[in-house]
């Protein structure tokens, strides 16, 4: 088929191939991620493995911990040796590490798995941010965006619903775990036969295919040398540091949604297993539809208003939508009321999340793999600090036991979000070659 569309003049399909299994990847990557949420509020996990609040947080926490910090290495490292090599391993990791967890026997166990799971996942977004500006042209970057970020969002939906069904089917909280672990390993052998880290790799990639897409022939590996002169270039850009704060504010609102939501249910609303992982699932599939809106919007907004500022009215957008749905949460008796507001910051949250994958593909340029696991590392600690935040809150803050000021919180978390915004400019990218050379 390739020699045919070459010779015809017509491009080769191959870059939605590329898209399409990234989705993939990014479906299981969330599914694994969001899981635990569902299984530690389980009743065969409570007695085979009783732990306290503060145990189930620090478990939580420790995934998110191990995400942020190695989001650098992880992104440098398929910067080096190439986004297909890494990713395919990131992928074999992270699945090995949540077959593991079904296999723990108490606390330790469960730590050191899901600190295994957030290792290996930390280079899945930075190397697939790489991948997309390869494999896209500029014009329709926060779309292919948007898709894979899809992809998550559709997995983190379901894991809710799934997980509480396999644990009812199996009577079992582990098989779910070595279930979603095996799925990965597949997605993965898929992975690694389909993408190649440029087109011009790709033999059933042609000339007329290569041409639509950004040119990456004179774009070298980066090498350890790099990745000082990266960090470097990285901390003097103003716009990426309020981009990490812009990430770091919004995760501490949206982790609100995949860690204690569930038991917020089953505590407070006195909501089934079942009913509220349907429940989970509809705010976090409201957020799916966001995140194909957002890819739309930051590509017309971005064509219409320039890239500065159609980068991040997405981003504003969103965070006001979110911040005011956080606001109303406590003063709504019906769960459904409450559902809705929950529903309208997940689409919030996403809304602006494409434009933010695309602010670091602009500004990353071949390093946008150590780029965006800059950016990500600062956003995911703000999602592991949510995990520790509630507990502390529910014992310091919250004498009426009925969590209002964890929402003040998230909601305050998106007014930053908002300030930070407006100060991005995507069209100053980095330029490393233009530091001093020791």
């Amino acid at each position: 088929m390739a020699g045919t569309s070459s010779m015809n003049g017509r491009p080769t399909n191959v870059r939605f191939a590329v898209i399409a299994v990234s989705v993939a990847m990014s479906f299981i990557l969330y599914l694994d991620r969001i899981c635990l949420g569902e299984i530690v509020k389980s009743a065969s996990f409570n007695l085979e493995i009783p732990l306290e609040k503060e145990q189930i947080g620090t478990i939580l926490a420790a995934f998110f911990f191990a995400y942020a910090i190695f989001q650098v290495p992880a992104g440098w490292a398929s910067d080096r040796f190439g986004a297909r090599r890494m990713l395919t391993i990131y992928i074999v990791g992270w699945s090995v590490m949540t077959a593991f967890t079904g296999l723990a026997g108490g606390f330790w166990g469960l730590l050191l798995a899901r600190l295994g799971c957030g290792m290996f996942e930390a280079g899945a977004y930075p190397t697939s941010g790489a991948v997309i500006r390869r494999w896209t042209p500029f014009h329709k970057r926060a779309r292919a965006s948007s898709a894979v970020a899809f992809g998550g969002r559709l997995g983190g939906a379901l894991a809710p619903f799934l997980t509480a069904w396999m644990i009812v089917r199996f009577s079992n909280w582990r098989p779910a775990l070595l279930i979603d672990g095996c799925i990965g390993l597949v997605i993965a052998a898929f992975y690694w036969h389909i993408v190649r880290t440029r087109p011009e790799e790709h033999p059933r990639c042609n000339s007329h295919e290569r041409m639509m897409l950004p040119s990456t022939v004179d774009e070298k590996p980066s090498s350890l040398r790099d990745l000082r002169g990266v960090m470097i270039a990285t901390c003097r850009n103003r716009s990426i540091w309020l981009n990490c704060l812009v990430q770091t504010a919004s995760n501490v609102g949206w982790a609100f949604l995949v860690t204690w939501l569930p038991t917020y249910l089953s505590e407070v609303r006195n909501v089934e297993a079942v009913e509220g992982g349907r429940m989970v699932t509809l705010v976090l599939a409201c957020g799916m539809v966001g995140m194909l809106c957002g890819g739309v919007l930051c590509d017309y907004s971005t064509r219409i208003l320039g890239q500065r500022i159609g980068r991040i009215a997405p981003i504003i957008i969103g965070s006001l939508l979110a911040g005011s749905a956080y606001l109303v949460c406590p003063f709504i008796s019906n769960v459904w009321g409450f559902i809705a507001c929950c529903a309208m910051v997940s689409f919030g949250t996403d809304l602006g999340n494409s434009s933010t994958w695309a602010f670091m593909q602009d500004v990353g340029g071949r390093s946008v793999g150590t780029v965006a696991g800059w950016g990500n590392m600062w956003g995911n600690l703000g999602a592991s600090a949510t995990s520790k935040l509630l507990p502390w809150v529910l014992t310091n803050l919250d004498s009426n036991k009925d969590w209002h000021e964890m929402f003040f919180v998230c909601a305050a978390s998106y007014g930053v979000a908002i300030v930070a915004a407006l100060g991005m400019n995507a069209s100053q990218s980095i330029h490393i070659n233009d530091l001093p050379r020791r």
